[in-house]
């Protein structure tokens, strides 16, 4: 599962100079810059967070919301036979957790790195490796779709993505998906009292960038408000369903980059949608 939550500032040596800034980043640049931060860091995400993750666990956020319990796909016993396709799937812990519950998953995600930790744990899911504005899936193949953290916040064009998951699904088929929470941005990145005091424009779409020292972005993070999100959803053909914003459950006390109990018990880090097309 690439659950690409926001950027927590630790990087490997090449990404040690990197400039932090706020510029027009477009579909190429973003996407070479994701490929490669996750091809350099997957060894480290993976070392990191992988307990928490599990290897076949379904989690929808930091916050550690269970797909076992939440059912934003549906009832856990009537996935069995459904084709599902995860996007940004990482080391494919959620397309682990689907098949054992009789679906057949497909795991598809941009960097390599990411889908031989996949291997590593290993499994009989399907790997893809491929872009997420380009699936290389004939129409109509799948009944289910969903990403947790992947690719979505990562990409300047989001409606291309939407349009691409609507073709390879069936007609009456779901797509959800989950990101940061778009009020996050307004807020530094910070998981303790620093990260509670507005610091930006929630208003402000410029991404978030890291470029070296020659200005090329290693790192591009895209914002879009809540009602970006619903509008791009509609643009790409989907009805919204539900917008889930999972509160901070006792039980959780771990922090990850910004998430944090305290953050998580004031206001919200991620939001769930959950999408269907209709014909």
């Amino acid at each position: 599962m690439n659950q690409e939550y926001e950027h927590d500032d630790r990087h490997d040596s090449a990404e040690d100079e990197a400039e932090a800034t706020r510029r027009d980043a477009g579909e190429t640049e973003s996407s070479r810059a994701s490929r490669g931060w996750w091809d350099r860091n997957a060894d480290e995400y993976q070392s990191e967070h992988g307990a928490f993750l599990g290897d076949d666990r379904f989690v929808w956020g930091p916050e550690g919301l269970d797909e076992e319990e939440a059912e934003l796909l549906g009832p856990a016993d009537a996935l069995k036979g459904l084709s599902v396709l995860e996007i940004g799937a990482g080391a494919a812990q959620c397309s682990r957790w689907l098949a054992a519950r009789g679906a057949r998953p497909v795991a598809l995600d941009l960097s390599h790195r990411q889908l031989q930790h996949a291997l590593r744990i290993g499994g009989d899911v399907p790997l893809v490796e491929a872009d997420a504005g380009v699936l290389p899936f004939r129409d109509g193949s799948f009944d289910l779709a969903c990403s947790a953290y992947g690719a979505v916040p990562f990409v300047a064009d989001p409606v291309r993505v939407f349009r691409e998951v609507r073709r390879v699904l069936r007609p009456g088929g779901r797509w959800v998906f989950s990101v940061t929470h778009p009020i996050r941005w307004a807020f530094p990145d910070e998981p303790g009292p620093e990260g509670l005091s507005v610091a930006a424009s929630y208003f402000d779409r410029t991404p978030y960038v890291e470029q070296d020292e020659r200005g090329r972005a290693v790192y591009v993070e895209h914002h879009r408000t809540i009602g970006d999100r619903v509008r791009d959803v509609v643009a790409g053909g989907f009805r919204l369903v539900d917008l889930v914003e999972p509160e901070w459950p006792a039980w959780n006390s771990q922090e990850w980059g910004g998430w944090s109990p305290l953050r998580g018990n004031l206001i919200p880090g991620t939001a769930i949608f959950v999408c269907e097309r209709d014909g």
